[in-house]
């Protein structure tokens, strides 16, 4: 506790669970899930719908629900909601993923930037994005009490980026929720739901939301070229589109009667359906060329699923995955891995290996701890 007693006061900015799934909303809900019973911490919740901070976390205070009031598809909360809280409530630190507002006077902000691969692969991001996103997002981290990023693949290019010392950039790793491992821990049963209520089996799953430098384009097309769909194998891909991927869709509005049957595309799907999904696929694929981190394919080995996983930037530690990685550029590689892996798929003492591997290293209680230290560090200056 402080010194005076009082437990530390802490605003965590959770808009991102007032939209579609995305990887923020993961980094939050672990990160805080094993904190929240610390008697050391009072921690306040900012989003316009808070109905689902609640859901989330059945256990905090509901007068610790802090409702935006401003419309949410602008700047509003920054500029009026977020000022307003820290001065009425005297916040000692507020965290923020990649963006914050401006500095309040008597409380130090934490900001978390994930990634900055809008810099790293410009190609894959409109000119516009980056300059908006370079100069929002540099300012935020630069000016943060403490600064945080979750691989050091990111810190790297962060402290590059912004001209940072990589030393004062602290990596607080994303972890595995091994709550997905208990929905359905029986193949069969996983298998049987996802059956009965999406009419998909035999399937090649991959999980992400759709947007360039995910690289679906890459795993459709090898998935015709090789003809799976005529041995009765299905793809299945599980996310929201937040970018237009204009490949893609052209791609799929020319599939076949027979293609298209076995074609499944989900936008997004609730926790135990997602762990089913898992469970019970032949084969998951994440072909993605750039990753600030790359969680769904840790999520998947968890699940004891087959994973085919691209080894490139931050991806490139998942070494525990090998020989059944690629490069994403080299498309014939990853062809001839993905029929391979299809053709003869990994032994299940290969998948227990790899699944308490992913479980002994990404853990959310160490991170949680990581950043408990963090703060208690950064009270005492």
């Amino acid at each position: 506790m402080e010194a005076n007693g009082k437990p530390i006061k802490l605003f965590v900015d959770a808009h991102a669970f007032d939209n579609e799934y995305q990887g923020t909303q993961t980094f939050i809900r672990e990160l805080y899930g094993p904190l929240l019973n610390n008697p050391e911490l009072d921690i306040y919740w900012g989003a316009y719908h808070t109905d689902r901070i609640l859901d989330t976390f059945e256990n905090i205070n509901p007068s610790n629900l802090l409702p935006y009031k401003t419309a949410s598809g602008g700047m509003g909360r920054f500029i009026f909601d977020i000022p307003n809280y820290i001065k009425k409530h005297g916040f000692d630190f507020a965290h923020f993923q990649y963006l914050a507002p401006r500095q309040q006077s008597g409380c130090r902000y934490i900001v978390t930037l994930h990634d900055v691969l809008f810099n790293t692969f410009p190609n894959e991001f409109s000119f516009g994005y980056r300059v908006r996103r370079n100069l929002l997002f540099g300012n935020s981290i630069k000016n943060a009490a403490i600064k945080t990023t979750v691989s050091n693949y990111s810190r790297q290019h962060i402290a590059q980026a912004y001209k940072i010392a990589t030393g004062s950039i602290h990596v607080i790793p994303n972890g595995v929720n091994n709550a997905l491992t208990q929905f359905y821990p029986d193949k069969a049963d996983a298998a049987k739901w996802i059956k009965d209520k999406y009419g998909i089996s035999n399937f090649v799953l991959y999980v992400s939301r759709i947007e360039p430098r995910k690289n679906h384009i890459l795993l459709l097309q090898k998935y015709l070229k090789l003809e799976l769909y005529k041995r009765g194998i299905a793809v299945v891909f599980v996310g929201a589109e937040t970018t237009k991927v204009d490949q893609l869709q052209a791609l799929i509005e020319k599939l076949t009667p027979e293609q298209r049957a076995l074609f499944f595309w989900l936008p997004q799907v609730n926790q135990p359906d997602l762990a089913a999904f898992y469970t019970a696929c032949r084969l998951f694929v994440y072909p993605s060329k750039a990753e600030g981190f790359g969680l769904p394919p840790l999520e998947a080995a968890i699940c004891k699923a087959p994973v085919l996983c691209s080894s490139a930037t931050a991806m490139s530690t998942f070494n525990f995955f090998a020989p059944n990685t690629f490069d994403p550029e080299n498309e014939g590689e990853f062809e001839q891995k993905l029929l391979q892996m299809i053709n003869n798929p990994p032994p299940t003492q290969f998948l227990n290996h790899v699944a308490q591997t992913v479980k002994t290293h990404y853990q959310w209680q160490h991170s949680s701890n990581l950043f408990y230290n963090l703060l208690k560090s950064e009270q005492k200056k």
